[in-house]
């Protein structure tokens, strides 16, 4: 009974020590640059059903695009995009929200984005669209 106890004990020794020393990479969040962002009205198609806070208020339907940058050497996963919304009267379109959405894939190098947005149809446009970036994951996570 005593072997098999010094046996229990060397061997979570042992482990304990390898999991020390050895310890898996994590996938690492990696920021991505956004250029050249701008908007534009949604298809007919897209903009049915858009989605509305509260009861039943009118909004407006529109993709944000834009080039995303990304100079890890591989592809970005779930990339969550930041950025600032705001109305023709400086006014915030998306308050205390500075997540607008999110981007699938990004691989590496310059590459091309969208994503739709749904604004309430009393904001008075043009929107401006500032501090927009991403960042996202070297591997994909899990749904």
């Amino acid at each position: 009974m005593r072997l098999k106890s010094l046996f229990v004990v060397a061997l979570t020794m042992l482990l304990g020590i390898i999991s020390w020393v050895y310890t898996p990479s994590a996938s690492a969040l990696t920021q991505i640059k956004l250029t050249d962002v701008g908007y534009k009205e949604c298809p007919p198609e897209l903009a049915m059903g858009a989605v509305t806070s509260g009861a039943t208020n009118a909004a407006n339907c529109f993709i944000v695009t834009g080039k995303a940058e990304n100079n890890s050497g591989k592809s970005v996963f779930d990339a969550d995009v930041f950025g600032r919304i705001y109305d023709a009267n400086n006014d915030s379109v998306m308050q205390n929200r500075t997540r607008l959405g999110s981007i699938t894939e990004i691989p590496a190098g310059l590459s091309e984005f969208n994503m739709r947005i749904s604004v309430p149809a009393n904001q008075p446009l043009p929107l401006q669209l500032k501090q927009f970036k991403a960042a996202g994951f070297s591997g994909q996570v899990r749904r």
